[in-house]
């Protein structure tokens, strides 16, 4: 599992008119090559009279899934261009769909790539970019004469705090970066002068968005 990658936040249409011809981008997060299909075909379904459904996708941890399709479009003007986009903002199990309403003025093969390429990106920016982090979930375990000094620690430090459960003991749910447990581990140690028990939790993925 990858430390962290980048893919888009959520299902978005967006919409540009280009010299009278409408690119309708359609932008999804999607994690196989069938779900990816499934979309384009869900979106040439509700667009079957547009004079084109061009296509875009990446999946995989190391994006070994790549595809591109102009449907119709000169070659390497639509498909190519959008696929690009997704490669230089290096998002993931992402797939874009651009619909073409002909609006009668021809564009040429350059200002198709540059209209294609556009919609890409105005539709990924509304759907939002997220950077996904792989964390482990720690819980630690401490007396109630430690609460405040703990809880304090925690909320000012680089960790996130997901839950405090108060029974016997007081229980904090943390989340620190895969890879990193042995440090939060020594940390708490020395925080508490030995006076923690600490277990590793659940590994899961986080979402923070980023600012565009």
């Amino acid at each position: 599992m990858l430390a962290s990658y980048y893919t888009v936040k959520e299902f978005k249409e967006h919409e540009i008119v280009i010299q009278k011809s409408r690119f309708i981008a359609y932008v999804t997060r999607v994690s196989t090559e069938e779900e990816a299909q499934q979309f384009i075909q869900k979106i040439k379904k509700q667009h079957y009279n547009a004079n084109h459904n061009c296509s875009a996708y990446m999946i995989g941890e190391k994006d070994e899934i790549q595809k591109a399709n102009d449907d119709g479009e000169p070659s390497g003007t639509a498909g190519v261009p959008m696929l690009e986009v997704l490669k230089k903002r290096n998002l993931k199990d992402t797939v874009v769909v651009v619909t073409r309403y002909f609006g009668g003025i021809k564009l040429g093969a350059g200002g198709l790539i540059r209209a294609y390429g556009k919609a890409t990106t105005e539709g990924i920016n509304a759907a939002g970019v997220v950077e996904r982090k792989l964390m482990r979930l720690m819980h630690t375990t401490v007396d109630y004469t430690l609460l405040g000094k703990v809880e304090n620690e925690l909320r000012h430090s680089n960790y996130i705090m997901k839950e405090i459960h108060y029974l016997e003991q007081v229980t904090f749910e943390t989340y620190a970066n895969s890879g990193e447990e042995e440090h939060f581990r020594n940390w708490m140690i020395e925080l508490t002068n030995g006076q923690a028990s600490i277990k590793e939790g659940a590994v899961e993925y986080l979402e923070e968005e980023l600012s565009l």
